[in-house]
């Protein structure tokens, strides 16, 4: 418990480093903005001298809603100031990216910061799904292209012998792709694998992953992951930050894949302002968030808009607030800690 009091009490000045001052970015006379009107608040991506909406759009929302509410939240995202906009080959598969295909790089592309990624095992397939995903969104490169979703230790050996990497590092080098990363929500030991194999030559520039209040109640992402990251200054691209909806007492999807909470985070413990103020808190580039139609995604940018840091003493209480349940394996159900 000292050594988690002792980050949090660390990480404050470090988020304060990445946020680009408050002039450049207020929503007022002399606010940030593009051909498209005012852009939320931005943040340094690490070591890639870029700089990202601190709110992001989640593709995978975008490829399972309907294609009237897709459209709907892409642009709500532009009017509202997002530029940072997420996606996977695998969401759908290829309807997400596909879609953005469709609504979002014809007409935006120039202001976006466009980012997909990949599941694949091996060499030949990383470079098909890199091909297909440049077709699908209609653009020549991507601003960011990840190695998607690493499991644990082994599963990262394996596609670093199988040419995963490789095909990663030619990519950036031919310019088909800005900056390189990779992403995972199973199991912490798999992004420590990333790091450390790739230690002497550091080439990859962000890591995506899990970041809410119960995952600070363990030994998880947050304190495992993210001192680490940070050393390597790595772009934090935080997900799951309400435990993909299972902070709430209800969820439900088209397929009518459904679940109930007994004792949700939201409202019980916190409120959804408190949980993304806490992330937002903490030393992440963007907080990518998932949103199957407009009303949920102009609900985060207005929270976006409003943010006001919280200091080491809020972000501990909030912690405590829901540390019986970070017991309730269930919540975060994507896990798979060994």
């Amino acid at each position: 418990m000292e050594k988690r009091r002792q980050f949090l009490k660390k990480v404050s000045g470090l988020t304060a480093g990445i946020m680009i001052p408050i002039q450049n970015f207020s929503f007022g006379k002399n606010s940030n903005s593009d051909k498209w009107g005012q852009v939320l608040p931005k943040r340094k991506l690490g070591k890639t001298g870029k700089e990202v909406t601190m709110l992001g759009v989640g593709g995978y929302h975008v490829g399972w809603t309907t294609e009237r509410d897709a459209q709907a939240v892409i642009e709500a995202a532009i009017e509202g100031g997002i530029r940072f906009f997420d996606t996977a080959e695998s969401y759908g598969p290829h309807t997400s990216e596909t879609r953005y295909g469709k609504y979002l790089t014809p007409k935006y592309r120039e202001e976006i910061f466009l980012m997909t990624k990949s599941t694949a095992k091996d060499a030949k397939t990383m470079q098909e799904h890199l091909e297909g995903s440049l077709k699908r969104m209609k653009t020549d490169y991507l601003d960011l292209w990840q190695i998607h979703s690493v499991t644990d230790p082994e599963d990262v050996d394996r596609r670093i012998e199988n040419g995963v990497f490789d095909v990663v590092m030619k990519a950036k080098m031919d310019g088909k792709v800005k900056h390189v990363g990779f992403t995972g929500h199973r199991n912490p030991k798999a992004h420590q694998r990333v790091l450390e194999r790739t230690a002497e030559n550091p080439f990859l520039e962000t890591v995506q992953m899990p970041i809410n209040v119960i995952d600070a109640n363990h030994d998880h992402f947050i304190n495992s992951v993210l001192p680490i990251a940070m050393d390597r200054k790595l772009g934090i691209l935080a997900m799951k930050t309400m435990a993909d909806g299972r902070f709430f007492a209800k969820k439900e999807n088209l397929e009518k894949i459904q679940w109930e909470t007994k004792n949700p985070v939201i409202p019980n413990k916190l409120s959804i302002m408190e949980t993304l103020y806490f992330v937002w808190s903490l030393p992440v580039s963007v907080l990518i968030t998932g949103a199957e139609n407009e009303r949920l995604i102009k609900e985060k940018i207005q929270l976006a808009k409003d943010f006001s840091n919280f200091n080491e003493s809020q972000r501990s209480k909030l912690i405590s607030k829901v540390a019986d349940l970070a017991k309730d394996s269930s919540i975060e159900y994507y896990k798979k800690i060994t």
